[in-house]
Formats: structure tokens, sequence, C-alpha cells
């Protein structure tokens, strides 16, 4: 097919503002007017692969997304759900990264449909509901501790069954085997933290020996209020978890030691 027909079927099926422009042999840059959530443009490529034509982001779409999510986090729980459902949805295969899709029958506008939906939805992973994001930073969490800690030394939602059995004052992560255990907090909001400030003061009430740790999703959104109480009852506090792995993993293998 003639780009000029080319050119025109992505038209038609995807958008009237679409351009192409040449970048070489057998190779076109496709600008649309789709964005992601920050301004930028999708990063699409047509070009000739082993005999076929292949559209591809050639891996800009992850990249872009790993400037604030970090890259193991798509790759489990709540993120990598929504990449996969779209890679499967829109016949997209992603090579180690690279995002691409067959044309197929010369159903260019078609290919390039499926494309940009498929690229829409995994940017959606920047677009989840607040209650979503505070899931995943749970997920989050729990898998840090699972790789940082042994099986043997840490509990997760643990409560002290002799003062509490109704397990009112859980702590998100208690590690064991020393003389004092480590409780760690995940604390992705106001209310959150207010119940651990609380929880901390209740284990003091009880004249229970305990280290503690905190582990924000953001620290900067807590209130001042909030994390002045907290930080009252609170010995150690990492501002998130994302930018502080090697950190909060040295002081935890520090406490355990």
């Amino acid at each position: 097919m003639e780009l000029e027909n080319i050119e025109r079927d992505f038209r038609e099926k995807v958008s009237a503002k679409l351009q192409i422009y040449p970048e070489g042999i057998d190779r076109y840059r496709i600008f649309t007017p789709f964005l992601f959530e920050d301004g930028d443009h999708l990063a699409i490529v047509m070009k000739r692969e082993d005999g076929r034509w292949v559209l591809s982001d050639e891996g800009h779409t992850y990249m872009h997304l790993t400037y604030d999510i970090d890259e193991k986090d798509l790759q489990k729980g709540t993120r990598q759900k929504i990449v996969t459902n779209a890679l499967s949805v829109f016949h997209v295969e992603d090579r180690e990264g690279e995002m691409v899709i067959a044309v197929k029958d010369d159903g260019y506008g078609d290919a390039l449909y499926s494309f940009v939906q498929a690229l829409l939805k995994i940017s959606d992973v920047t677009y989840l509901t607040r209650e979503r994001v505070r899931s995943t930073f749970m997920e989050d969490f729990r898998a840090f501790m699972e790789q940082t800690v042994p099986a043997n030394r840490r509990e997760f939602d643990w409560s002290d069954r002799q003062h509490d059995p109704e397990g009112k004052y859980a702590i998100d992560c208690r590690v064991n085997g020393m003389p004092r255990p480590l409780f760690i907090q995940a604390l992705p909001s106001d209310d959150r933290t207010r119940d651990a400030t609380i929880t901390l003061l209740q284990f003091e009430k009880w004249g229970s020996p305990f280290r503690s740790l905190a582990i924000f999703e953001n620290q900067e959104e807590i209130s001042r209020k909030v994390l002045a109480r907290y930080s009252d009852v609170c010995e150690k506090q990492f501002s998130s978890l994302a930018a502080n792995r090697d950190r909060i993993k040295h002081f935890i293998e520090d406490a355990m030691a």
C-alpha cells in the first residue's frame, strides 16, 4: 500500500490530526494527538521487520512510566494486571519492554487504532484512583518485606493476643527474633498515620518492648499536625518506599542483627 493511502487509512480509523514523517529507509514516525498524563505524546514508529510492517513504541511507554513508578512495581500486583490486560485485549506484544503490533492484511488503520488504545490503557497505571493507589502501595510494601525479611522472622498484620484479643491495634509487619521486635508500619494517608500513632501509644501503655519503623507512601502528603504527633512516638521514618529501598533494607537488616 502506498504511503498516501496508509496515511489516509490512519486518519480515517484513528484521527484526522495524525501526521507521518519519514525517518530513513522503511521507517516512519507517527504523530497522533494522544498524550500521556504529563502532556508528552505517545511514541509510535512504523517500521519494516522481516518483510512485514509493524508499529512499535521502541520502549518509550515503559520508560515514560518509570519516571514516576519503580520498574519492578510495573511487573507485579495491580499495575501488572492493567498492563497484561491491555496487551491481551488489543493483541500487542511486549518484547522485553518494547510494545509491538504487526500490521495484518493491509489493516494499517486497524493496527494503529489497537496500538494507540493499548498504550493509553497501559498508561492508566498513572490514573489509578487514590484508593487503588493505596492498595498498590500496600502490595508493594508486602512484597518488599517478603524479599527483605525471612519468613520465620516476620508476621504481617500482627497484634498482641494477650492485651488485644480483638486485634484492634495491628502492626503491618512485626520483625521478631530480637529482644525488642521491630514494628513496621506502612502509611499511605493521614488516617492510617493517626491510627498508627494510637497503636504505638497503646503498646507503650502496655509496657511492651519494641522498636518502630514507618514507611510512608509519600510523606509530603501527610498533614503537618498528623505527622508531628506520629514523629513523637516513632523511632525511624522513611518518606517513601520507592526512593528508599536500599536504606530501608539496611536499617531492617541492622535491626535484625
